[in-house]
C-alpha cells in the first residue's frame, strides 16, 4: 500500500470516524482512522502507533448509522468506549431494524450484543434460535479471556471473551510486538539466567532485589525512604507469591502499610484527586485528572471482576499485569500511595500466576527508574488524549471539580501501549537489572575472599571496606580509614582497595555494577 503524505480532500471518514462526526460524539482517538477516497489506491499512514487508512470508493459502507458500525468492528476494531458513546446517542429504531435484517451475522449479533450490555437496554428483538456462536473478540486480532466453560450468550449466540464486563474492560491488541514478546518466553529466559547462579547465591539475591524495588518504588515518585517505610514494603514484596492483594479489603490494606500512618484511607478516596504540579502562586498544570469519586465503586468493582476473569481465563500473566496495574493507577482510588501500589500489584500478579520464578523477583521499578521516559510515556499514551476531554474547574485552594461525565473513557481503556512498555520493562529487568545483581554479588563473594587472603578481618569489617570503596571511587578516603582501619597498613590497605577496583571496574557498556 502506497503512504499518505497528506490528507486528500475527495475522501470521506467512515466507521468511528464519520459516526462520531455524525453524531457529534466526543471520542478518544482510536489506534485506527479510516477514511474512503472516489479513486486512487488504497493508502496507509502509520505514525506513533496510530494508523489512517484511505480505501478505495468500492470500500464505502453505505450511508446508513450501521453500516458504519459494521465497517468500524471489520476495520477499525472493537472500541468499547467509543462504541457506548454511539450507542448512547444513535437511533435505536435503525439499530434494531440493521440487527432485524442480520439476524445471523456475526457483526451484527456482536454490535446487538455489546449494545444491551454497555448501555443495559434492550432491544426490541426476538433470541437467536439457531446457529454457531461467534466471538465478541477474534482471539487473533485481540488479546482474550478463555474461561473454561465459556460464557456463551444465548441470546444473540455469542461467546464473551473480553477481559472485563460493562464496568471496567481492558482491550489489549496483538500487535507485532507483543506476539514478539509473548513468543519470547521470557519466563523461560529467566529461568536460564538463573540456572548460572548457585542456589545459595539466587537465595542470597533476593534480599538484594526486594530492597532494590522497594528504593526504586519510592524514588520514581521522589519519596524520600526510611529504615521503617523499607522494612514494610519489602514485607509485603516478601507476601506478593503467597496472598491475592487485588480485592477491596486487601487494597485498602495495602494502602495503609505502604502511607505515613495520618494518611491512611478506610475506603475508596471521596474527593476529587488529579496528578500536576504547581507553577506558580495558585496556579496549577494539570497532567491528568483521576475519575470522579462517584465512578470509583463501579470502576474499582469492574478492575477486581476483570482481574478474577482474567485469571481463569488464561491470559498471559504479563498481560494481565499491565491491564491491571495500569488499571489501577488509572483509578487512582486511593489520596496517596497509588502509584506504589501499582508497582507492587505486578509483582503480586506475575508472582502468582506463575511468570516470576519461585525465590525470585523482578525489580520492574529499578527498570522504570532507568527509562523515565519510557515509563512516562506508557502512563501518558492514556492521561494525554484523555485530558482534551475533561472539563473541569480548580478553585483557590487548587480542589478540582469535574464537571463532565467520564467515566465511559476510565472504564474502557486500550492497554495496548502499557502492556507493550511492561513487557520491555520486564524483557530490561532480566537482561540487565536481574544480569548485574547475580553478578554484583558474584563478584562480592571473590572480592571478600581475596581481601580475606591478604588481611584475616571479620565479614562486617570487609563489607564495610568494600561500601565504603564503591562509595568513593574505589579509594578509602583519609577519614574512613584513621576511624575505621587505623589498624591496617598503607601497603594493605592499597592491596585491598587494588582488589575492590579490578572487581567491580566498569563493563564493556560503560555501566558501573551498583
Amino acid at each position: 500500500m502506497a503512504v499518505i503524505d497528506s490528507h486528500e480532500p475527495d475522501t470521506r471518514p467512515a466507521g468511528y470516524a464519520e459516526l462520531a462526526a455524525r453524531l457529534d460524539v466526543p471520542i478518544l482517538p482510536n489506534w485506527h482512522e479510516s477514511h474512503v477516497a472516489s479513486g486512487g489506491p488504497r493508502q496507509v499512514d502509520r505514525v506513533a502507533g496510530m494508523v489512517r487508512e484511505v480505501y478505495t470508493s468500492n470500500y464505502w459502507p453505505g450511508d446508513g448509522l450501521a453500516d458504519h458500525l459494521e465497517f468500524a468492528l471489520k476495520y477499525d476494531g472493537v472500541n468499547l468506549a467509543i462504541l457506548t458513546g454511539l450507542f448512547h446517542a444513535i437511533d435505536v429504531a435503525e439499530l434494531t431494524a440493521y440487527v432485524a435484517s442480520k439476524p445471523t451475522g456475526k457483526y451484527a449479533r456482536r454490535i446487538w450484543y455489546l449494545y444491551e450490555l454497555l448501555t443495559g437496554e434492550r432491544l426490541d428483538l426476538d433470541d437467536v434460535e439457531r446457529g454457531n456462536y461467534v466471538d465478541v473478540l477474534e482471539p487473533d486480532v485481540y488479546i482474550t479471556a478463555n474461561p473454561n466453560p465459556a460464557r456463551k450468550i444465548r441470546r444473540q449466540r455469542v461467546n464473551d471473551n473480553m477481559l472485563g464486563d460493562s464496568r471496567f474492560c481492558p482491550t489489549i491488541r496483538r500487535t507485532d510486538a507483543i506476539c514478539r514478546f509473548m513468543d519470547a518466553n521470557l519466563a523461560e529466559r529467566c529461568e536460564r539466567v538463573m540456572a548460572d547462579y548457585p542456589p545459595e547465591l539466587l537465595k542470597r539475591a533476593l534480599g538484594y532485589l526486594y530492597t532494590k524495588e522497594t528504593k526504586s518504588s519510592f524514588e520514581i515518585e521522589h519519596i524520600s525512604t526510611n529504615a521503617t517505610r523499607t522494612d514494610r514494603f519489602i514485607a509485603l514484596l516478601e507476601l506478593a507469591e503467597k496472598e491475592d492483594f487485588c480485592n477491596k479489603a486487601r487494597l485498602i490494606d495495602l494502602q495503609n502499610r505502604i502511607v505515613d500512618p495520618r494518611f491512611a484511607d478506610t475506603d475508596y478516596r471521596t474527593s476529587q484527586n488529579y496528578v500536576g504540579e504547581t507553577v506558580a502562586w495558585q496556579s496549577e498544570r494539570i497532567h491528568y485528572a483521576c475519575p470522579r469519586p462517584s465512578d470509583l465503586d463501579s470502576l474499582m468493582a469492574g478492575l477486581i471482576a476483570t482481574h478474577d476473569r482474567m485469571g481463569t481465563g488464561g491470559v498471559h500473566p504479563v498481560l494481565h499485569a499491565s491491564a491491571v496495574a495500569y488499571g489501577f493507577v488509572f483509578m487512582h482510588p486511593f489520596e496517596d500511595g497509588n502509584g506504589r501500589i501499582h508497582r507492587f500489584l505486578i509483582h503480586n500478579i506475575l508472582a502468582r500466576f506463575g511468570f516470576t520464578p519461585k525465590g525470585l523477583m523482578f525489580p520492574v521499578s529499578a527498570a522504570m527508574l532507568k527509562d523515565p521516559g519510557e515509563y512516562d510515556a506508557s502512563l501518558e499514551a492514556f492521561s494525554k488524549p484523555l485530558m482534551s476531554l475533561v472539563e473541569y474547574e480548580l478553585n483557590e485552594d487548587g480542589r478540582m471539580t469535574v464537571l463532565n461525565d467520564t467515566a465511559i473513557w476510565y472504564r474502557f481503556i486500550d492497554m495496548t501501549p502499557q502492556a507493550e512498555a511492561l513487557f520491555g520493562f520486564i524483557e530490561k529487568t532480566i537482561d540487565t537489572e536481574l544480569v548485574q545483581e547475580l553478578n554484583f554479588l558474584v563478584n562480592y563473594d571473590r572480592t571478600k575472599a581475596a581481601i580475606q587472603e591478604i588481611v584475616d578481618m571479620p565479614d562486617r569489617k570487609i563489607d564495610l571496606f568494600i561500601r565504603v570503596c564503591l562509595q568513593n571511587h574505589g579509594q578509602l578516603s583519609a577519614r574512613k580509614r584513621q576511624s575505621h582501619f587505623a589498624a591496617l597498613t598503607e601497603d594493605e590497605i592499597t592491596r585491598m582497595a587494588r582488589v575492590v577496583q579490578a572487581a567491580y571496574e566498569k563493563d564493556e557498556s560503560g555501566d558501573q555494577a551498583e
